[in-house]
C-alpha cells in the first residue's frame, strides 16, 4: 500500500471544517515586518531578567508561552510568578495576522503536523520565550498559602529571560527518582531548588482544588510515531508529574487573571464547563463498582469515586477517566459582563471539572485566540485604559472560538483516524478489546489500544453505552475517507 499523504488529508479536512490551512501573503509579510519593530520601553515595564525563570514543555516545542519562578515565604507560603509571552506586542489588533488568528482561533495539532494560529516567525521565534532570549511578558504574581489557597494576586508587565528550557519527561523522571537530573540543573544556580519548590506549590494548589471537587482524571491521547518520515504507530502520550506541575500553575494563573479583570470592572472571556448532561450514565458506571453517587451532579462526590478507582484499579483508570471525560462533554467560551464580573461566584460561569468559578484562558496566546484577547484586556486594565473590545464583540468572539475549537478537534480526530486506518489496512478481521467512547444517534464509537485509535461500531452496537467494554472485529478501513469500521465480536 502506498504511503498515506496525511498532509493533504489534513488540508482538505481544515477547508471542509471552515479553517484556513495557510496564511495569506499579507499576514506573512506583516509577521516578517515585526522583526523590524523596536522593543517597547516604559517605566511601567519591570525588569525581572535577573530571576531564575525557566520553562518546561515537550521536547519538540518551539512556541514557548510561559515561564515561572517561585520564592519561599514564611509560614509555608510561596510567591509564585508566571510570565506569559507578550504576543500582543507583535500582533496588531485588526491586522492581517490578527485576522487569521481571529478566524481559526487556535493552532491545529494533527498527525500530519501543526497548523499554527500565528506565522512561525512569530510563534516559534519573536514571541516565543526561548532560552537565553530577553522577552516582554505579562506576569501573574500570586501568593500561595500552605493550604493551596491563592491569598493575593496581581498582574503587571515585565521583561524576562528564560534561563533553562526543560522538558516534561526529563523533569518528571528526575522528580520521581528514576533518572539523573537534567543537565541544566548543574549549570543554572538555584534551578534545582526552583524545581523542588515548584513541585511542592503545585501539589498544594492541586490539593486545594481537589478538596473542592476538582476531578483528578488520567486521560491518554494518541501520539503519532514516525520512523524515517514514515508513520509506524499511534502510541499513548502519558501524563506525568511535570505535566501536572505546569497544569496546576496555569490553572492558578488563569483564575488570577479572571479575578483581576473582574476587579478592574472589565467584561472578559471565560472558560467554562457546565455540569454534565449525562450525569445519569456516570451514576450507572459508579454503581457498577458499588458506589452510589448523588442523583444530581456533584463534583466532590465524583472525585472521591475516581480517586478510589485509581487506587483499586490503576491499570483500568485511564479507560474510566476517558469514559467520564466523554460524559462530561466539551468546555466552551462565554463572555462575562463587567457588571457581573466582580461577583466571585455570581457569574454562573464555573468550570465543573476544575472546581473553580471565575476562570479565563490566558497562558497560551501563541496558540489560542481567547488568550490573546485576554492579554489585550489585561494590558488595557494595567494601563488604566478602556477595554479594546466591547461586550458585544466579546460575546461574538466567545461563540466563534467555541465553534472553531470544535472544528479543530474534528480535524485532529479525522486526520488521526486516517493515520489509524492506514496502519490497520492489513489487519481486517482481527479482534480487539475496546472501550465505548461514544453512543448517540450519529453512531457508537470505540477506542482500541494498539494502535490507539477510535472507530465506529456498525454492527452489533445495540445496548452499548459510554464506558462499556467490548470485543470488536475490524471490518473495513478507508484512510482517504477516515473510516475505521468494527462489528461487535
Amino acid at each position: 500500500m502506498n504511503p498515506i499523504n496525511l498532509q493533504q488529508i489534513a488540508i482538505e479536512a481544515m477547508l471542509t471544517r471552515g479553517l484556513l490551512p495557510a496564511f495569506a501573503p499579507q499576514a506573512l509579510q506583516e509577521a516578517e515586518n515585526a522583526r523590524q519593530a523596536s522593543p517597547e520601553r516604559s517605566s511601567a515595564i519591570l525588569d525581572l531578567r535577573h530571576l531564575t525563570w525557566f520553562s518546561i514543555d515537550n521536547d519538540d516545542t518551539r512556541d514557548l508561552d510561559q515561564l515561572s519562578v517561585a520564592q519561599a515565604l514564611p509560614d509555608g507560603a510561596t510567591r509564585l510568578l508566571v510570565a506569559v509571552a507578550d504576543v500582543d506586542t507583535k500582533v496588531t489588533q485588526g491586522g492581517a495576522v490578527d485576522g487569521h488568528a481571529a478566524f481559526n482561533t487556535t493552532s491545529v495539532y494533527t498527525a500530519a503536523g501543526v497548523f499554527p494560529m500565528l506565522p512561525e516567525v512569530l510563534s516559534t521565534d519573536l514571541t516565543s520565550l526561548h532560552e537565553g532570549q530577553e522577552r516582554l511578558s505579562v506576569v501573574v504574581e500570586m501568593q500561595v498559602q500552605a493550604n493551596g489557597t491563592v491569598s493575593m494576586s496581581s498582574v503587571y508587565r515585565a521583561t524576562v529571560l528564560n534561563r533553562a528550557k526543560l522538558t516534561y519527561d526529563s523533569v518528571s523522571a528526575w522528580l520521581d527518582g528514576e533518572a539523573p537530573p537534567p543537565p541544566q540543573l548543574a549549570s543554572v544556580d538555584g534551578l534545582e531548588d526552583q524545581l523542588r519548590l515548584h513541585d511542592a506549590v503545585a501539589g498544594q494548589l492541586r490539593q486545594w482544588r481537589q478538596t473542592r471537587g476538582a476531578l483528578n482524571v488520567n486521560t491518554l491521547s494518541a501520539r503519532p510515531v514516525f520512523e524515517d518520515g514514515q508513520l509506524v504507530d499511534l502510541r499513548p502520550d502519558n501524563k506525568n508529574r511535570a505535566k501536572d506541575l505546569i497544569a496546576d500553575l496555569m490553572i492558578a494563573a488563569n483564575g488570577a487573571t479572571a479575578r483581576y479583570l473582574a476587579e478592574k470592572g472589565f467584561a472578559s472571556l471565560r472558560r467554562l464547563l457546565q455540569a454534565p448532561r449525562r450525569w445519569d450514565r456516570i451514576v450507572t458506571l459508579a454503581a457498577g463498582h458499588g458506589v452510589q453517587l448523588p442523583a444530581t451532579p456533584d463534583a466532590p462526590a465524583l472525585d472521591l469515586y475516581l480517586s478510589a478507582r485509581r487506587l483499586a484499579d490503576p491499570g483500568g483508570f485511564a479507560d474510566l477517566s476517558l469514559a467520564v471525560v466523554k460524559l462530561l462533554g466539551s468546555g466552551e467560551y462565554a463572555a462575562a459582563p463587567a457588571a457581573a464580573a466582580g461577583a466571585a461566584t455570581g457569574t454562573g460561569l464555573g468550570h465543573f471539572g476544575l472546581a473553580v468559578n471565575d476562570y479565563a484562558h490566558s497562558t497560551a496566546p501563541n496558540r489560542r485566540f481567547p488568550d490573546l484577547v485576554t492579554q489585550r484586556l489585561l494590558k488595557a486594565a494595567i494601563a488604566g485604559q478602556a477595554s479594546p473590545y466591547s461586550p458585544e464583540q466579546l460575546t461574538e468572539i466567545a461563540q466563534h472560538c467555541t465553534l472553531q475549537e470544535d472544528n479543530a478537534s474534528k480535524v485532529e480526530r479525522q486526520v488521526l483516524k486516517a493515520a489509524g486506518a492506514w496502519l490497520l489496512h492489513g489487519r481486517i478481521g482481527e479482534v480487539f478489546d475496546a472501550l465505548v467512547t461514544g453512543a448517540a444517534a450519529k453512531g457508537t464509537f470505540v477506542r482500541i489500544h494498539s494502535p490507539m485509535l477510535e472507530g465506529r461500531v456498525v454492527r452489533g452496537f445495540e445496548g452499548l453505552d459510554v464506558g462499556d467494554t467490548a470485543r470488536v472485529r475490524l471490518l473495513a478501513v478507508d484512510a482517504e475517507r477516515s473510516f475505521i469500521d468494527f462489528e461487535r465480536s
